[in-house]
């Protein structure tokens, strides 16, 4: 111990004695500067990390954003990265936001060009894939340094995956969990910089809060939205290769992480296979290699990040119910083995089920990133050369990147999105949010409108045939096609298609899958699908497995099946088990909810017109003489609130045109006739009566009246027909509406309640007298029989028979504002013709006793004909 103590002292005094020589020189320009960050850059080698970090955190706070930016900038170009190290995992929380959502970091979600021109310019600038954080990422990636991630932020099912031991098949996982050292807590994955920095950055969509309702953002030009699309326009390119880092060590590129032995054995959804990468580079010589595939592994961390972050989310029942026979064995073989070892019983695999419980709820937002990928895959795959476009041509001269971009949907994007969407369609309110979901549906289903070829025949105005060299794709994602669609029809027939972003939808769909020859092609497949295998002897052997579709593109390619119909079954069985109980989409099931659908399509055009036609039969003017009350006002309309009353003529054409031709699209890809949609028209009893009003709701007459039958319910939900509901009571009590002045109403309540009671006898024998004041007394005194009102509820019946009301005076038309409105613009044009208050008053009474008495004389002549 005494030698290291005399060692250490002549260290130190050595140390001191070479900095007493240059550092007074350098001691003004210390006392001068601005900041610790700036005194820090001066001796960049002498000062500590944690005195780097500790600046920089204070800069955060006293800095703006532009100078922390620059101050970065110099910190990233000057500071070896030693000490950059420190300070990379602070820097990537502070930009993208705390896992646990409670730091938002630069707010990118909510950033945009428009709003923040200056802070927009500088963060896409430091942000871009060739800008200065990516070049830290490279500068780190060189020394092989890493980082700590914890499991407990990784998506659902993988995270209760990895806590049961059992190793998820991605390879994104695989050689990178780390184990607690004893009396340690929770897992972590250990990443290089690049995983760490894509990890956080697709994280941040998730993690972060949802953006309040009352920010009309539009996701397209937030700084998130661009940055995903920049990351996917560089590392997935659709011309050329991916650029090499920006930096690079002095032995020449950034090597590609090297596995590592895990700390802990793993049981694993999926096989190790041998790298494809060290075979391709093996067959090739020096002068041919290919510079990208030493760097491909970037292209395939980003794809799998963005896919694992963004679509794992679904139960950890239905993950592991895709997984081959195989792979559930090997897990069971483990769970024993690992039961046995500790002497202590596994965890049963239904009782952590139990334990997992993903609360998980996609936003729009999250909805449209999603979309942006799945679009850029689609071109990022049909730029494959035409050559090299067949699986036949693959050979040691296909460069890893050609080899990435034929694999890239099958194999890293497909199954989870299935099962995304499946989440999504099953969970989704019903409401016109659903839209983004729905088009993001639709643009996996077209990767055709991304081929190249595209722009050749964008200006035929006819839709376009869809090619037979798709045939396979379909084919091979039937279940999108066919179970989606059905999915789509349970929603669509629980939804009011008199609403014009509802009947836009049911349009967008049907007008997709009524393309020429997809239907065929679909048709197709399932043909292929549901060929017995009595018929196919040779196929009798094979075994349906789940093939590992999300494996790492540096394992290898599993031999080519050349075989249809042994695609379209193991594509069905791995997606959905081989205990799968398969729903034809042309089939007597499907089509049965095709025809409801095409039902309440004609009922939803007719109740479209029928609300068209009622507003156009009133005059322009007839909404303000209502309200003036010279003109009824029917406040129980025939039709609740919709969408079209607020949207006017417009919406309703659109919404009809919308109707007719998804309509038309359902008889083409189904092949309804005319005759079938007559047929079904009248069974739904869409006629009207004599009046033109629409029939009441489907029902059933029993002891207590009617009952709603489950179209009925149906036909009130979707707001297509309602009963005629009006106020049967008091009118005196009837709640205030929203044009009287309430205190008003309450006092000539009280004031007309006294007068009742003070002259009740009064008013009985004057409306007893059978002469003309009788009846002028009865006409004003006495409500209208309630014989006379429409009551359908049989207990309404036997309270209005108790109900016997004698005369009285209602003076509440006096709180109306309508009626203030009218005496006040009487008393206006009185004064115009020189009239005063009182002379105009008193014409006013006198108009009145005469319009009375007309009305008498009118409701007795009544009276005496009904006689």
């Amino acid at each position: 111990m005494t030698t290291f103590r005399r060692l250490e002292c002549e260290w130190r005094l050595s140390f001191l004695r070479r900095a007493a020589l240059w550092l007074p020189q350098w001691f003004a320009k210390v006392a001068v500067s601005d900041s610790p960050l700036e005194a820090t850059m001066a001796f960049p080698h002498l000062q500590q990390p944690s005195f780097l970090l500790a600046s920089l955190k204070a800069d955060s706070i006293n800095k703006p954003f532009a100078q922390r930016c620059q101050d970065l900038v110099k910190v990233i170009e000057d500071f070896p990265a030693k000490e950059l190290h420190t300070i990379f995992p602070w820097l990537v929380e502070s930009i993208f936001g705390s896992l646990d959502g409670i730091l938002v970091g630069w707010n990118l979600r909510c950033l945009q060009g428009r709003m923040n021109p200056v802070e927009y310019s500088i963060a896409m600038e430091f942000l871009d894939p060739g800008g200065p954080m990516m070049k830290l990422v490279y500068k780190l990636q060189a020394e092989d340094y890493k980082f700590d991630f914890p499991v407990s932020y990784l998506p659902g099912p993988v995270k209760a995956s990895i806590q049961e031991r059992v190793l998820p098949d991605s390879p994104l996982y695989h050689n990178k969990v780390q184990f607690p050292p004893t009396g340690g807590l929770g897992l972590n994955l250990v990443l290089n910089p690049f995983e760490y920095y894509i990890f956080f950055f697709a994280l941040s969509l998730i993690t972060q809060k949802p953006l309040p309702v009352s920010l009309h953002i539009r996701t397209s030009d937030c700084a998130y939205f661009i940055l995903v699309d920049r990351y996917l326009s560089w590392f997935l390119p659709t011309e050329g290769s991916v650029p090499p880092p920006l930096f690079s060590s002095p032995g020449g590129a950034s090597p590609s992480p090297a596995p590592r032995t895990p700390a802990m054995p793993f049981a694993s959804y999926g096989l190790h296979h041998t790298s494809l990468l060290k075979r391709h580079i093996s067959h090739q010589t020096s002068v041919n290699a290919d510079p990208a595939s030493h760097e491909i592994w970037r292209s395939e961390t980003l794809l799998q990040v963005f896919v694992e972050m963004w679509l794992h989310h679904y139960s950890l029942e239905m993950y592991q119910k895709m997984q081959s026979p195989h792979a559930k064995l090997e897990v069971l073989h483990y769970r024993l083995s690992v039961s046995s070892a500790l002497h202590s019983p596994a965890q049963p695999s239904l009782q952590a089920l139990h334990a997992y419980q993903e609360s998980f709820s996609p936003t729009e937002e999250h909805v449209l990133v999603v979309r942006l990928l799945l679009k850029h895959l689609h071109a990022f795959a049909n730029s494959l050369k035409p050559e090299q476009a067949s699986p036949s041509t693959h050979s040691h001269a296909t460069s890893p990147l050609e080899e990435f971009k034929r694999a890239a949907v099958p194999r890293f994007v497909q199954q989870k999105l299935y099962l995304f969407l499946q989440h999504c369609f099953g969970h989704w309110p019903l409401d016109a949010s659903f839209r983004a979901v729905l088009e993001m549906w639709l643009s996996y289903l077209q990767p055709w409108r991304y081929a190249p070829e595209k722009q050749a025949q964008s200006s035929d105005p006819q839709p376009r045939c869809v090619s037979e060299k798709w045939a396979p794709f379909v084919q091979e994602n039937l279940l999108m096609y066919t179970k989606l669609f059905v999915g789509f029809l349970n929603r669509a027939l629980r939804t009011d298609l008199v609403s014009p972003k509802n009947a836009l939808m049911v349009f967008r769909v049907a007008k997709v899958f009524a393309q020429p020859n997809l239907a065929e092609m679909i048709q197709k497949g399932e043909q292929l699908f549901l060929e017995p295998e009595l018929g196919l002897p040779h196929r009798q052997h094979r075994l349906f497995t789940a093939p590992t579709l999300t494996g790492s593109f540096l394992s290898p390619w599993p031999p080519v099946v050349t075989d249809a119909t042994f695609k379209v079954k193991s594509h069905v069985y791995s997606l959905e088990g081989q205990d799968c109980k398969y729903t034809p989409m042309f089939g007597p099931e499907v089509r049965t909810l095709v025809l409801r659908l095409a039902q309440l399509i004609t009922q939803a055009k007719q109740t479209a017109k029928s609300i068209s036609d009622q507003c156009g039969e009133s005059p322009p003017g007839c909404s303000f003489l209502s309200w003036l009350r010279f003109t009824s006002m029917d406040n129980n309309s025939s039709y609740p609130p919709n969408d079209l009353d607020e949207m006017g003529q417009d919406s309703v054409r659109k919404t009809d045109e919308h109707l007719e031709k998804a309509l038309g699209y359902l008889c083409q890809i189904f092949r309804l006739s005319e005759a079938q949609l007559t047929q079904l028209t009248l069974a739904l009893g869409t006629a009207q009566d004599d009046t033109g009003k629409k029939l009441l709701p489907d029902c059933i007459v029993g002891e207590d009246g009617l009952i709603l039958t489950p179209l009925g319910r149906y036909q009130i939900i979707s707001g297509l027909r309602r009963f005629e509901i009006e106020y049967q009571g008091d009118s005196e009590l009837q709640p205030i509406r929203s044009y009287e002045i309430a205190s008003l109403v309450r006092a000539l309540f009280r004031l007309s309640s006294a007068i009742n009671h003070r002259f009740a006898g009064q008013m009985i024998a004057l409306c007893s007298r059978n002469d003309f004041v009788g009846s002028f007394c009865r006409y004003h005194l006495m409500e209208p029989a309630l014989a006379n009102r429409h009551l359908l509820s049989p207990v309404g019946r036997r309270q209005a028979a108790g109900q016997v009301r004698g005369p009285r005076l209602s003076l509440r038309f006096l709180g109306s504002y309508r009626t203030l409105l009218s005496l006040l613009l009487s008393f206006f044009v009185a004064s115009l013709f020189h009239i005063g208050p009182l002379p105009c008053t008193l014409l006013l009474v006198l108009c009145y006793v005469l319009y009375a008495m007309a009305m008498t004389l009118l409701t007795e002549r009544g009276k005496l004909h009904q006689l």
